[in-house]
């Protein structure tokens, strides 16, 4: 059948979209990509319904006219979502047209990819920039104390906007720091590092792991000065080896050991060792004494900002995906405050993120990637959390 004119598709941005799944919105997606993408990665909230209806059949239904009746037991409005936001456009302007409420996402599940949304919280020490990248979950800071500032956990697709959202306030970044070396996305360090005077910063035991780049090593117990504040180093081992958090004022960013509901899976690092169950078991074993014994030991009140969060967690009363040390005490009443019971809990098994041994090798820097290739690396679910 000849090509349609879909410059006039009905269309949502993926901001708009976002905005509606974060407020709770009733939202239906008609998605028609493959079952074993949608399985595998979809847009997701508390009231988000996913209906898969392969585009092939959109396609047979405008021959016979039948495009309504696809959708006949759907709740509408729908958000039609295809990979790059075309054969969505065409499925969404033939829905209008049969007389369905549907839009369709502009970019498809690419663009949703390419959004990231912040909000902006005062700390004692500072502020405190929290960015969301809705498509995965992912959670980075940036922290600002005077006329400079620190990025934590950067994403590569995104180095840009950290340094413009930091000049915005006033602020030159100075330190990049991962936490951790990541295994769901690509790092934005050493993009943050070329775009500005900034200095990278790994934890101390990147190197052991095999950090190939020159990065300053933090240890646990280690200050950084900037601006007229300082970040204090937490060693918080668990989900990796070599996980540290840093202390902003009141605050800690704890990177990927807790989250607002749930705590950080400990075999990813494991996967690539020798014997891969013992070392999960250790890792398991380690982290038990970072929640139970640091992070719980904290002062009461103490607010704590996650590496990551899960689709549909609840947001704090400042907008933020944060927790506090009573969240830690609730979290360990249901996984056990036991060694044993707290291992057999996140030593569940559960998928890894996509081609994390991969990403992996770029965050050390073994593998060299353009930031094409690194984007598409990281596409999919975060599954950095236990499941």
């Amino acid at each position: 059948m000849p090509p349609q004119d879909v410059s006039d598709a009905p269309t949502v941005t993926p901001r708009v979209l976002a905005d509606r799944v974060a407020r709770g919105d009733d939202v239906t997606v008609l998605d028609l990509r493959d079952r074993d993408e949608v399985e595998a990665w979809r847009i997701a909230g508390p009231n988000v319904a996913v209906e898969q209806v392969p585009y092939a059949r959109f396609v047979q239904a405008q021959v016979t006219g039948d495009v309504a009746d696809l959708v006949a037991d759907v709740d509408e409005p729908v958000v039609v979502v295809c990979a790059v936001g075309e054969a969505s456009a065409e499925v969404a302007n033939a829905l209008a047209d049969a007389g369905v409420d549907a839009t369709h996402l502009a970019d498809g599940m690419e663009g949703w990819a390419r959004l990231i949304t912040a909000v902006e919280a005062t700390t004692d020490a500072g502020t405190l920039v929290q960015y969301d990248r809705p498509s995965s979950g992912c959670l980075s800071y940036l922290l600002v104390a005077g006329d400079e500032a620190v990025v934590v956990d950067p994403l590569r697709a995104f180095t840009d906007r950290y340094a413009r959202d930091a000049s915005e306030r006033g602020a030159s970044i100075v330190y990049a720091i991962d936490t951790h070396v990541h295994a769901d996305h690509v790092s934005g360090v050493r993009a943050v590092a070329r775009g500005t005077d900034a200095q990278p910063v790994l934890p101390e035991g990147a190197r052991e792991r095999g950090l190939t780049y020159g990065a300053r090593p933090l240890a646990a117990g280690e200050t950084l000065q900037f601006g007229d504040a300082e970040l204090r180093a937490v060693g918080l081992p668990g989900h990796t080896s070599e996980m540290t958090g840093v202390e902003f004022g009141d605050v800690v960013l704890v990177g990927d050991s807790v989250f607002v509901d749930g705590v950080a899976r400990p075999d990813l690092e494991a996967q690539l060792a020798a014997d891969t169950d013992a070392a999960t078991e250790a890792l398991a074993e380690r982290l038990h004494r970072t929640v139970t014994d640091t992070l719980a030991s904290l002062a009461p009140g103490t607010r704590l900002f996650p590496g990551h969060r899960e689709p549909g967690v609840a947001r704090a009363d400042d907008g933020t995906f944060s927790t506090t040390v009573e969240g830690v005490h609730r979290l360990l009443d249901v996984l056990g405050r036991d060694r044993d019971a707290f291992v057999d809990a996140v030593t569940a098994g559960s998928p890894p993120p996509q081609n994390y041994e991969r990403i992996i090798d770029v965050n050390l820097g073994r593998e060299a990637v353009d930031d094409e290739t690194a984007f598409e690396l990281e596409l999919g679910p975060n599954n950095c959390a236990v499941d």
